[in-house]
């Protein structure tokens, strides 16, 4: 660890929040992934239909849009600490409704209040680790790294358990989740509330870059959150995988973001336009992407699907690095950012799911392709943009 501080030029009254902020996004990785993986065992148990998993995901990702926004502005009232530990108990709330009930209503608040916790957390982090590491693209890139982390282990424990013990699994992540949430709330993260002055009056809605990058964001959160979300209902209902090695390579997936992430860590520091490797990565996840979707050869799609993971890896926190410092260190552009940019994530599954109940699975995971296109044009535009 002590390298990584080095790295990072993290001081020393900041290293344990560091790492608990690590820590605690790390479980927040394990809830995202773990929920598209149990969702066709949840499917067996509940009998949902498409349009309902498709709702419920999108709520979800609804529920990161509000807490994006709140909490961005909650720490003005509460404090960070105290807006951080509420809303993101959310997540262990919404795991106890699901393992608990098939209800319709009380699973959309499970997603609703999960996708706040997840939300708020997404906010926190970003901008903790963007003051203690001075707006390094590394220790972004590290934060994103440590998500990955948890949702690469969190599939393997669905598959470890079996479809009778998905809600074993679910649990098992609530319970480091609440870990994560008593270390956060005994750390050195602010308490009091914060100062107006200090994200109130930073002049973001104006800067093009800024939306410039909330865009790519937003189309890149299309992607991911169709990608993520159906990956293993595909795999399973085409015959490509058995249900076990869907949720395998779902983790072989996060192992390979896992791996992106921690290089980009490493070459960010060291590159003069960070954009570059975003152009790169950009357009291998397109081309990566519609490689895996063409063929039902596992020789084919499973390198396919690890090149799809490895591209995926440094696009969202090398962008985000990439916006002006006034705007990552304050939490209300950060939260109009990334609450904007979430709006493609509440969007593009619920594309999937009404496309999947009409045209198949196979049909409704191809549009992931039209957000990707955009994104690349986007991607771009900020590398030549002075």
């Amino acid at each position: 660890m002590n390298r990584i501080f080095s790295l990072l030029k993290v001081k020393d009254e900041d290293r344990s929040l560091l790492v608990r902020t690590l820590f605690i996004f790390l479980c927040s990785g394990a809830m995202s992934t773990l929920t598209g993986a149990v969702l066709p065992d949840m499917q067996q148990s509940y009998a949902l239909s498409y349009e309902f998993r498709g709702f419920l995901l999108s709520v979800q990702q609804a529920g990161n849009l509000s807490a994006v926004f709140l909490a961005g502005f909650l720490p003005y009232i509460l404090g960070r600490k105290r807006c951080t530990v509420l809303l993101s108990s959310g997540i262990v709330l919404g795991i106890i409704l699901m393992v608990s009930t098939g209800n319709p209503l009380l699973l959309v608040i499970a997603f609703l209040v999960s996708g706040m916790g997840r939300g708020t957390l997404s906010n926190t982090t970003n901008v903790v680790v963007t003051e203690v590491s001075g707006n390094s693209g590394a220790g972004l890139n590290l934060l994103h790294a440590s998500f990955a982390v948890g949702a690469f282990i969190s599939p393997f424990l669905a598959v470890y358990l079996g479809s009778a013990g998905w809600r074993t699994a679910l649990l098992l992540t609530g319970g480091l989740m609440l870990l994560g949430i008593i270390l956060i709330a005994t750390s050195t993260l602010k308490n009091g509330r914060e100062e107006r002055t200090k994200g109130g009056k930073v002049p973001f809605m104006k800067d093009a870059g800024f939306w410039l990058v909330t865009f790519i964001l937003f189309f890149y959160l299309c992607a991911e959150a169709s990608l993520m979300g159906w990956m293993v209902t595909y795999f399973q209902e085409s015959g490509v995988m058995s249900a076990s090695l869907s949720k395998t390579m779902q983790s072989l997936l996060w192992i390979m973001i896992l791996l992106g992430r921690l290089l980009c860590a490493m070459l960010t520091p060291r590159m003069e336009n960070r954009m570059t490797i975003v152009v790169f990565l950009s357009l291998l996840f397109t081309a990566a992407f519609a490689v895996m979707m063409s063929s039902v050869k596992l020789f084919i799609v499973i390198p396919a699907l690890l090149l799809t993971g490895f591209s995926m890896s440094g696009i969202y926190p090398t962008t985000l690095s990439s916006m002006d410092s006034r705007f990552n260190g304050s939490t209300v552009a950060t939260g109009v950012c990334i609450g904007t940019a979430t709006l493609g994530g509440i969007l593009w599954p619920n594309v999937v799911g009404f496309t999947a109940s009409g045209h198949g699975m196979k049909t409704a995971l191809m549009t992931i392709l039209l957000p990707l296109a955009v994104m690349d044009v986007l991607v771009l535009a900020k590398r030549l943009k002075k």
